[in-house]
């Protein structure tokens, strides 16, 4: 039994462990604009549309993540437009929040900054569909400068993340590619859409230009337990392909738990992988 991860499965959330949760609060409320309910040590994240959830676990006692180690590089978070990208981008630039750089895939224009505890951010926008640079393997995406001028002109006033704001995709460092491509192609049925970017993989459902990045450009260094960092993350795929995904992990000798419906499986960097139908 085979398994293709439905075109219409999206992200839906991740968590991260934090050591200090005001400075937590002062970037993701207060910077990003995100709404947040605290429940004890926790927090959530989300925009006003509530499209995906932020989940912040609280440990100011925990080892911080090392520098360059395998887990997270960065999340992405997409703007529904252009106008969107520079409105947050003016909010980030008032606030004097720094930004690590600019890229222009092709198929995207992308902002990058670090949380206060070094959490990479994605803050991006896709272009159309139509206008994606491709090559006979897939999509050919590029880095080039982004029009940062001409970016902030179609917003002329601040504005937090708007309300329609999804999580685009994940990107982790890791220590090898080849298995997280039999993890994330062949167990999780994802498509591999460019293999051409030196040291790194991208995959996604469907033919979106990618959900997952994977890329060994750090160092290889595993995380201490307990750290902070990277701890989950979620996808939902329609109900009706959950089981058939169920049974081609059986089928594959992939460990998974399941809770209430839901899977969540393990991939080889540590990761929970949550897998929920709806």
């Amino acid at each position: 039994m085979t398994f293709q991860m439905p075109a219409v499965a999206g992200l839906t959330g991740l968590a991260l462990r934090v050591r200090d949760r005001d400075a937590a609060l002062r970037f993701y409320r207060d910077a990003l604009g995100l709404q947040v309910e605290a429940e004890d040590n926790t927090l959530y994240f989300r925009p006003e549309g509530g499209v995906f959830t932020l989940t912040l676990e609280v440990d100011p006692a925990a080892p911080r993540r090392p520098p360059r180690s395998v887990g997270l590089y960065h999340f992405a978070l997409l703007l529904p437009d252009r106008s969107a990208l520079a409105a947050i981008l003016r909010r980030l630039l008032e606030s004097g929040w720094p930004l690590d750089g600019a890229g222009d895939h092709g198929v995207s224009e992308a902002l990058y900054l670090r949380d206060p505890e070094g959490n990479g951010i994605e803050l991006a926008r896709d272009r159309p569909r139509e206008e994606w640079p491709r090559a006979r393997e897939g999509v050919a995406m590029v880095t080039e400068p982004v029009d940062i001028k001409g970016l902030l002109a179609t917003a002329p006033t601040t504005a937090p993340l708007h309300p329609a704001t999804t999580l685009g995709h994940m990107h982790l460092s890791v220590n090898d590619l080849e298995s997280g491509e039999t993890f994330y192609a062949g167990a999780l049925g994802l498509n591999v859409t460019q293999r051409s970017f030196p040291g790194a993989l991208f995959l996604a459902a469907g033919d979106y230009h990618h959900h997952l990045g994977l890329n060994t450009w750090g160092s290889r260094r595993p995380v201490p337990p307990g750290a902070t960092g990277l701890l989950r993350y979620g996808w939902r795929i329609p109900a009706a392909a959950l089981p058939v995904l169920e049974q081609h992990l059986t089928a594959r000798g992939v460990f998974f738990e399941k809770t209430n419906g839901a899977l969540t499986a393990t991939d080889p960097f540590g990761i929970a992988v949550d897998l929920a139908g709806g």
